[in-house]
């Protein structure tokens, strides 16, 4: 496995991360699939506090109990389970955030999360205030390092001027193109690692029937998905083309990847044994879909060099 410093920071992580979104309920079962892909190589997992209230969080800090330091983890906070059970709002309220890491950290059964992020952002947030509660979490030695997940341009350049951020997660694949517009070459421009989620865009460039996809109708969804298959064959498949279309950007540090079952893990997993995508390559997938904007959130004001 391949791998990268991310950001500014201290921490190495594979090209390919598990997001541990995907993980069912049954702790055994996904001991099992974690302890594989740790032996494959991958050592970066991402879960967040609202991924099935928690229990996520929990399932994963059982299957690392004992493996802590083989493996880079990442967390996240900002969303508020209602009493209800209704559904959740945001809260990016630096006491909450602050009471967020301590349950996680119980959760996880570590003592300090590698990479803390906050789950989601908007500009009228208390965006201050967040970033005081992240720097705190880092020096009570509770954090090692923060970044945001977002896919808002004017939220991704308040935190590169504002903030200490070493990551940025955004959605992004050959479907949705949208963070090639700026935001990748900002960040690579101030050396923050970028990390993919949605590479595989729903499953549709690795072999689920096209449908409407964002703004893109089902016949150019269809068309960018036979452009995948053109460049995939015996040494390469297709959710391992997907895959490469997104590392081949020098911004992202890691394609983070949903897998549900062992042989996802050991395609997804064997993305790096594959050839890198040529120059020509890139400009079949790349005129077989047009490039979306974001026609919100767009940034104003971009941060000085």
């Amino acid at each position: 496995m391949n791998y990268a410093q991310l950001g500014s920071s201290e921490l190495h992580i594979s090209a390919i991360g598990f997001g541990c979104m995907s993980l069912g309920l049954d702790d055994a079962a996904n001991a099992n699939l974690l302890h594989q892909a740790l032996d494959l190589g991958i050592n970066f997992f991402d879960t967040a506090d609202l991924y099935d209230r928690g229990m996520n969080e929990i399932s994963v800090g059982k299957a690392f109990k004992g493996k802590r330091d083989k493996i880079v983890l990442a967390s996240k906070a900002g969303n508020q389970w209602r009493a209800d059970g209704s559904g959740w709002d945001w809260n990016p309220r630096k006491e909450y955030i602050l009471d967020c890491a301590e349950k996680s950290l119980r959760r996880l059964q570590t003592d300090c999360i590698d990479l803390y992020q906050l789950h989601g952002g908007t500009i009228n947030d208390p965006i201050d205030e967040t970033i005081e509660a992240f720097e705190i979490l880092k020096t009570q030695g509770k954090i090692r390092y923060y970044g945001i997940s977002s896919i808002r341009p004017n939220v991704i350049a308040e935190y590169i001027r504002r903030s200490s951020i070493v990551s940025v997660m955004m959605q992004y694949s050959l479907l949705d193109r949208r963070p090639e517009e700026e935001c990748l070459d900002l960040l690579k421009k101030h050396n923050i690692g970028a990390l993919s989620r949605g590479g595989l865009a729903q499953g549709l460039l690795a072999g689920k029937p096209a449908k409407p996809y964002l703004d893109l109708t089902k016949e150019e969804v269809q068309k960018a998905t036979d452009a995948v298959h053109s460049l995939s064959g015996k040494d390469r498949t297709p959710a391992q083309t997907a895959t490469r279309y997104v590392l081949r950007h020098p911004a992202v540090n890691t394609a983070v990847i949903g897998i549900r079952t062992e042989a996802q893990l050991e395609e997804i997993a064997q993305t790096i044994l594959t050839h890198e995508l040529t120059k020509e390559e890139m400009t079949v997938l790349q005129h077989s879909v047009r490039a979306a904007k974001y026609k919100e959130h767009r940034t104003v004001w971009k941060p000085e060099a």
